[in-house]
């Protein structure tokens, strides 16, 4: 123990603090670099980024034992980091980072090849060419123009909605990266703007928030307003909180009489028929696709009963 801590922290945090730190250590397996890299281990770094305190030892361990790039799971093909031509996949959207431009950045990581500012790269998705020319790289709440990337790194590219989650960027070839999983939410309210004539602002709020990632937005096909859904219960009150300080629109959140959210997948007639005779079960996420709500394990064990050729997950595929 550095000596240091006794004239800093008072006998009884530090007898606690000690009590734990040996605890960790005797419970928790020691590191293994080879673990890591198979994936079966998460190191654990404590710290406080609020104080800054253990952020730079976080930083130097993602240096020092962070795997190199690996290949990339995708369809038709795998790809592999050390090709020359450009791939790279959208993982993560992030609306209002700074809340004066109302900017939107698509986070893209480079699978292959040297990326180089202003490249032109295919949007897989709608097979138009892009022009990246404001590629930017975040550290905190500093960013600065990427001039160039390697496979591994990550760019922000400001973009207007045109890129989603699961979204590939190429040199032209048709590659679609695959893997990018969405969730089915645990837990699902109702969602309602304060002021009744601000809907429509409401809706784009949500949309966008779902395009991001951070929450699941369903609209019903029977009634008005969203349900939204989330794996933790305070993600709630961080939308709404969202919602009121980027868009100025007070919402309210109402428990919901659904509980569970399935993705219905099948023949499209098939699955036209089962929309039809169960309305009001029924609702369409921010992508289109079908979902069933409902508040029993029950009515999904009669679905797979009495609709056998029919798919209810909880996960579906981001890209498309």
């Amino acid at each position: 123990m550095d000596p240091l801590l006794a004239k800093h922290v008072p006998t009884d945090l530090l007898e606690v603090f000690l009590e734990e730190i040996e605890m960790a250590r005797e419970l928790l397996p020691k590191f293994d670099q080879q673990a890591l890299l198979e994936g079966t281990m998460t190191p654990i770094w404590f710290g406080s980024a609020i104080n800054s305190f253990g952020i730079q030892d976080l930083m130097q361990g993602i240096a020092d034992f962070g795997p190199q790039p690996q290949p990339q799971r995708a369809l038709p093909r795998q790809i592999s980091p050390e090709e020359t031509k450009v791939t790279g996949f959208v993982f993560k959207v992030q609306a209002n980072m700074d809340p004066k431009h109302r900017d939107r950045v698509a986070f893209l990581r480079l699978a292959s090849g040297h990326f180089k500012r202003g490249m032109k790269l295919m949007h897989v998705r709608t097979k138009k060419t892009m022009s990246v020319s404001n590629p930017v790289m975040f550290l905190a709440a500093d960013r600065e123009l990427a001039e160039e990337a390697f496979a591994g790194d990550i760019i922000g590219i400001p973009n207007h909605g045109q890129l989603r989650i699961g979204d590939t960027l190429t040199e032209g070839e048709l590659l679609r990266v695959s893997g990018i999983p969405s969730f089915a939410p645990e837990l699902l309210q109702n969602v309602r703007a304060g002021d009744p004539l601000k809907s429509k602002h409401l809706e784009k709020a949500l949309m966008q928030f779902a395009e991001e990632g951070a929450a699941k937005v369903f609209k019903p096909m029977i009634g008005s307003g969203y349900v939204v859904g989330v794996v933790g219960a305070l993600q709630f009150e961080v939308l709404a909180s969202r919602i009121e300080l980027e868009y100025g629109l007070p919402v309210r959140m109402e428990q919901s009489h659904f509980t569970s959210a399935r993705w219905v997948g099948g023949d499209q007639t098939k699955v036209d028929t089962f929309v039809d005779a169960n309305k009001q079960h029924m609702a369409k996420d921010h992508d289109g696709d079908i979902i069933f709500l409902t508040r029993l394990q029950w009515d999904i064990d009669r679905v797979t009963r009495d609709y056998p050729d029919l798919s209810l997950t909880a996960t579906k595929e981001m890209a498309v």
